[in-house]
C-alpha cells in the first residue's frame, strides 16, 4: 500500500492539537495502563498461588492480592481508555483497518473482558474469608486470569497488524476471494505477549514491597510475614526480570524485516538499562526499604521503567510506519482546538488531582489506623468535598459548552 493512500485514510478535518503531544500522551497513559494490567495479572496468580495453598502466609497474601486485582481491573480498564484514544487520533488509518479485519475479535474482547471480571468477583463472593476458611470456586480465579489473558492477546494482536498494511489486501482476500467476516486475527508474536506479561512478575514484586511497607507503617507485628512477603517480593524481581530479559530477546530475533532495525536501536538499551536498575534497586537501598518512602520507591521506579518501555514501544510504531510505508505521524493535519485541550489537563490535573488525591489519603490515613475506627479530619474530609463539587462544574461545563454550541 502506498503512502499517498494511507494518507487518504487520514481523518481530514485534522488533529486538535499538535501530534506530538498524542505521542507523548499515549506513552504516559500506556505505561500506566500497562502497570495496571501488570499487577493485575501478577495480584491475581499470586491468589490463585494461596487458594490452593494451606500455608498461612499464602492465604493472607491471596486475600490481600485479591482486592488489590479486584481494584487494578477497574484501574486497567479506566486507564486503557486514553493511549487506545491517543492512537485512533493519530494512526488512525491503521488503527481501523487493522480493527475491520478482526471485527469479529473487537467485539469478543468487550465479551471476555466482561467475563474476566464476572468471574473474578463471583471468586470473590464465595471467598469471604481465605485464611480462615481456605479458598472456594478456585475454578471461577482460573477462568478470570484466562479470559483477561485473552484480552490482552487480542489486544496484542490488532496492535501488531496495524504495523503491515503490505499484507492487509491478502488478509481481506485470500487468494482472491474476499472476506469480510473480520473472524481471524492475522498476526501476532508470541515472544512480545510473552515479554509484556513477563513483566508482571518484577512489577509485582515491586508492589509487594510497597505492600509490606504499608503493613509496617501500620505496625504490622507478625515479622515472620513481613520477611517472607520481602523474599517472595525480591523472586519475582528477579526470576520475573530474568524472564522478560529472554522473552526480549527471542522477541528481537524474531522482528520482521520491516522492523529488524528496531533490535539494534539505543530504545532497546535504553529500556533494558532501566528494568535492569529496578531490579537492582531493593538490593541497593538495603534495610531504608524499611524507612520513610523508600519502600514504595521501588514501585515509583518500576512505573518510570515502563514509561521507558513505553517510549520504546512507540519508537518502534512510529520508526516502522515512517521508515517502511513512507507514513509520518508527526505531519498530520493541525486544526488548533484550545477549549478541547485545556479541558483535558484541567480534567486531568485538577479534576482527576483532587479526587485522586482524596481517595489515596483516605486508603493511607486508614491504613495506618492501629486502633478504632478512622475518621478523616476536617483537612481530609474538605479535600472530599471539593472533589465532589469539581466533578459537578465539570459535568455542567461539560454539557453547558454543548448545549451552547447546540444552540448557536
Amino acid at each position: 500500500m502506498t503512502p499517498e493512500m494511507l494518507y487518504a485514510l487520514r481523518d481530514q478535518a485534522g488533529v486538535p492539537a499538535h501530534p506530538a503531544l498524542f505521542l507523548i500522551l499515549g506513552v504516559l497513559t500506556f505505561a500506566l495502563h500497562i502497570a495496571a494490567v501488570q499487577v493485575m495479572l501478577g495480584t491475581s496468580a499470586l491468589t490463585l498461588r494461596g487458594a490452593f495453598s494451606a500455608e498461612t502466609h499464602w492465604r493472607r497474601l491471596a486475600a490481600a492480592m485479591l482486592t488489590t486485582a479486584k481494584v487494578a481491573v477497574s484501574v486497567a480498564i479506566v486507564l486503557g481508555v486514553a493511549p487506545l484514544l491517543f492512537v485512533q487520533v493519530i494512526y488512525d488509518p491503521f488503527w481501523y483497518t487493522s480493527n475491520v479485519l478482526s471485527a469479529w475479535w473487537v467485539i469478543g474482547f468487550i465479551v471476555a473482558l466482561i467475563g474476566g471480571y464476572l468471574a473474578m468477583y463471583m471468586f470473590y463472593w464465595r471467598n469471604h474469608d481465605l485464611v480462615r476458611d481456605g479458598a472456594r470456586g478456585t475454578a471461577w480465579m482460573a477462568v478470570s486470569v484466562a479470559l483477561l489473558l485473552l484480552v490482552g492477546f487480542i489486544v496484542h494482536s490488532l496492535t501488531n497488524q496495524m504495523l503491515f498494511p503490505q499484507d492487509w489486501m491478502q488478509w481481506y482476500a485470500p487468494g482472491g476471494a474476499i472476506d469480510p467476516s473480520g473472524r481471524s486475527l492475522h498476526y501476532w508474536n508470541l515472544p512480545r505477549f510473552g515479554f509484556f506479561i513477563a513483566l508482571s512478575a518484577p512489577v509485582t514484586g515491586a508492589w509487594l514491597y510497597a505492600y509490606r511497607r504499608y503493613l509496617i507503617g501500620a505496625g504490622e507485628a507478625d515479622a515472620a510475614y513481613l520477611d517472607w512477603v520481602r523474599a517472595l517480593a525480591q523472586r519475582l524481581m528477579v526470576a520475573g526480570g530474568a524472564a522478560a530479559l529472554l522473552l526480549g530477546t527471542l522477541w528481537m530475533v524474531t522482528l520482521p524485516a520491516t522492523m529488524a532495525w528496531f533490535a539494534t536501536s539505543p530504545w532497546v538499551w535504553l529500556a533494558l538499562a532501566a528494568l535492569l536498575a529496578v531490579v537492582a534497586l531493593p538490593l541497593a537501598l538495603g534495610p531504608r526499604l524499611d524507612r520513610g518512602f523508600w519502600g514504595y520507591g521501588i514501585f515509583g521506579a518500576g512505573a518510570l521503567a515502563l514509561i521507558v518501555v513505553g517510549a520504546a514501544r512507540e519508537a518502534l510504531r512510529y520508526g516502522t510506519l515512517l521508515g517502511a510505508h513512507g507514513y509520518n505521524a508527526l505531519d498530520y493535519r493541525v486544526q488548533m482546538d484550545w477549549y478541547s485541550t485545556v479541558l483535558f489537563f484541567v480534567t486531568f490535573a485538577v479534576v482527576g488531582g483532587v479526587t485522586l488525591g482524596y481517595l489515596l489519603t483516605v486508603a493511607w490515613q486508614a491504613g495506618q489506623q492501629r486502633e478504632g475506627a478512622y475518621t478523616p479530619g476536617p483537612r481530609v474530609t474538605a479535600l472530599g468535598q471539593w472533589s465532589v463539587r469539581l466533578l459537578v462544574l465539570w459535568t455542567l461545563a461539560y454539557f453547558g459548552v454543548g448545549l451552547w454550541v447546540w444552540l448557536r
